[in-house]
Formats: structure tokens, sequence, C-alpha cells
């Protein structure tokens, strides 16, 4: 090789090791190359390290730069998963079970002490039974569409009108005492063992050896009362697990309604059983200051009753609902109407908020009559799993 072709061959390769010191993205022309290749085959003296070294070098970056990409992806991918996974845990959908549910008055055979709400699988089966009782002068059926949520996971849900507060539907009167409404909750469970298989459909089995006592507002007061045993009247069945839903003492710590459930003793409750209490973050605010004030009131709601529960228990607060939100849509009786306008309200929809509610009492469930822990530990540990926000969570363990 002539001496101007070394230093041609020389200059290209110049132009190869810049290139590896800097940028690979510029890729060197395909003269360079050709030179570069040529002159390694040709002439004894040129090195071809640094050719191999752009290559080597080029490919390295490269290849580190696919494999980052590719991790990045698959974290993305992973967390686009976890997402739409914590969005359908299954307690807060639909359940497999398709239902049914239908009034059965007091003149039924079945004679049971109080006209009842039943929902229910259809399908043949087994399945536990929840006791669930109204609030302050609502109407059993207002629980329609969060009962099924329920039911729809496999359970058999006994929501007695225990009282009215309508005379004829037409004429509003106060609420019976406390105590009352406790007497008739306890005739309904004790009427269970031998009344309620019949007003059942066929082939579907209620086991009361897994019976769950829950109620809404003065309702989920009432349920606790029931379950602490403070009736006159003794249980003849066990109740193996509580649920209350923005339970209610009364309008004030000076004037509860009887029997007397808060003592403001944290773990005070003569409680075996497991509790889950479900509040509602604006329950406590007032629609109006002077007129109508909260419907759960501070030192009288959920945070007391699960204050003065003893593990397991778990507290579940929707933050931005308030506390006749899981009620069903577009209520029109005079009542029912009244008393939604008298109480703080979230502005979403109420679905989610109902999806939640049952969720919760769903998954609660799982793990007491099932074994099934893990969509109630995963409720339990973060707030993104729920269809609404929920904060505080709080749970202690036995």
């Amino acid at each position: 090789m002539n001496p101007e072709g070394l230093d041609t061959y020389k200059k290209e390769f110049r132009k190869i090791h810049a290139l590896t010191t800097t940028n690979c993205n510029i890729s060197p022309s395909p003269s360079t190359i050709n030179f570069a290749v040529l002159g390694v085959i040709s002439h004894p003296f040129i090195h071809p390290s640094p050719l191999f070294s752009f290559v080597s070098h080029c490919l390295t970056l490269r290849m580190a730069k696919l494999l980052v990409i590719t991790l990045l992806v698959t974290l993305l991918a992973f967390l686009l998963e976890a997402q739409s996974d914590s969005g359908t845990i299954s307690s807060f959908q639909t359940g497999k079970f398709s239902t049914t549910y239908y009034q059965v008055e007091e003149s039924d055979p079945a004679s049971p002490p109080k006209p009842l709400l039943i929902v229910t699988p259809i399908i043949q089966g087994t399945y536990p039974v929840i006791i669930f009782l109204h609030g302050t002068c609502l109407s059993n059926s207002f629980y329609t569409d969060l009962l099924q949520h329920i039911s729809s996971h496999g359970y058999i849900v006994v929501a007695p009108q225990l009282y009215s507060c309508l005379i004829n539907r037409v004429i509003p009167m106060l609420p019976i005492s406390g105590p009352a409404e406790l007497e008739f909750a306890v005739q309904v469970v004790n009427w269970s063992p031998s009344g309620l298989q019949s007003v059942l459909p066929e082939n579907v089995k209620g086991d009361l050896n897994k019976l769950s006592v829950s109620g809404h507002s003065r309702g989920g007061k009432t349920a606790f009362a029931l379950a602490l045993g403070y009736a006159d009247t003794p249980l003849e069945v066990k109740i193996s697990t509580l649920a209350g839903i923005d339970p209610v003492e009364g309008t004030s710590k000076n004037n509860p309604i009887q029997p007397k459930i808060l003592t403001y003793v944290p773990r005070s409750l003569n409680l075996s059983i497991p509790v889950t209490v479900i509040g509602t973050g604006l329950g406590n605010q007032p629609v109006c200051w002077l007129v109508c004030p909260a419907c759960a009131p501070d030192e009288m709601n959920h945070e007391e009753f699960f204050n003065e529960c003893r593990a397991p228990a778990g507290h579940f607060v929707t933050t931005d609902y308030g506390h006749m939100d899981m009620l069903n849509d577009n209520i029109t009786d005079i009542v029912g109407r009244l008393t939604n306008s008298l109480c703080k309200s979230g502005v979403n929809p109420k679905e989610p908020m109902r999806r939640t509610v049952g969720g919760i009492v769903v998954a609660f469930l799982k793990v007491y009559f099932e074994g099934e822990s893990g969509d109630y530990m995963a409720i339990v540990k973060g707030t993104s799993v729920a269809p609404v926000k929920l904060a505080p969570i709080q749970f202690t363990e036995a």
C-alpha cells in the first residue's frame, strides 16, 4: 500500500475512533467502513481494534437501552394490571349467584313476627344468613340494591320491617322505643330456625350456624344491642359476626336511644365475635346548623362504636359520602324523601357507594364464614381497591 493510501486509512480510522467516544446515534459513512475493512484486510500495519471497538461499544449501549426500555415497559404493564385488579376485587363486583327478592307478610303461613324482605340466591345451595335491620323510620325496601349485591355473593338476607313511621302509609308518626325495636329483632331471629326455610325458594337452604347480624343507623345500634344480648328475651340462635353500617347511638351524648350501648371506654364492649364498622365521612355534618342536626353526630357514631370493639374489628370510612348514601336511588316514599333531605349527602353517584359498603360486608363475611381473607385484607391495606375513597381504615387483629 502506498503512503497516500495509508494516510487515507489512518484518517478513516480516526473518524471511527472519534465515533466510538462520542455518539453511537451517528453512524460512520459506508465509505469509512469500507476503507477500514479493506485496510485491515490488505495492510498488516493497520490494527482492527478501532472498528471492533466501535461495534462493541455501540452494541453494548444499544442493548443497555433496549434492556432499560424493556424493564420500564414491563413495570408499566405490571402497574396497570395491578391498578386494574384493584378496581375489580371480587367482593366489590356483582357476585356469581343470581338473586331474587320479595316481601313476606305476617299473614303468610310461616307467620313471621314482622313483615320481611327476603333477598336470596336462587341457585340450589346452602347459604349463610344475615339479619339486616333498617335505619330510623326507613323502609326495608330502600336497601334492595345494597342487599342484592351482598346476596349475589352467596348470602341469604332477612330484612324485617320492625316498625313504620307512617300510619296507613300517609300520616307521619314517631318511631317506637329502642327496647321495643330490639325485642322485635329478637323475635325475628328466634323465628328463623322454624320459619325461614318455608319462605325460601325451592332447593335453597339457610345455614343458621353461620348467622350474621347487620344494620344501618339506628338499626346498626340495634344490631350491636342484639349481639350484646341486651334484649329481655334471650336469643335462641348464636350470632357469629356483626357488621354495623354507620351505627348511631342517638342525637347526643346526653340523649342516647335505649338501651345504651356506648360506654366511652376503649375496647369495653363485651363482644366475642368479629366486628366490622362502616362509617361515612359526611354523616357528622349537619345540613343546616339550627334546624337539621347531623344524622350521625360525633361521639355517637361509627368512630366510638369501633373504638369500643374488641379485636378482631375493622373500621372503614367512606370519606366523601353521607349517612343515607347507601340507599337506593329515586326513593319516592314520603318518609324516605324527608329523611334523605335531613342528612348531608355526597355529590357523587350512589352506586359506587353501595358497591363499597356491600363489598366490605362481603369481604368481611368471606373471612369468617369461608376462610377467604384475601379481599378483606386487601381493603385493610390500602384505599385504592375500593370504588370510593376510604379513609381512615383501621383494623385490630385478635
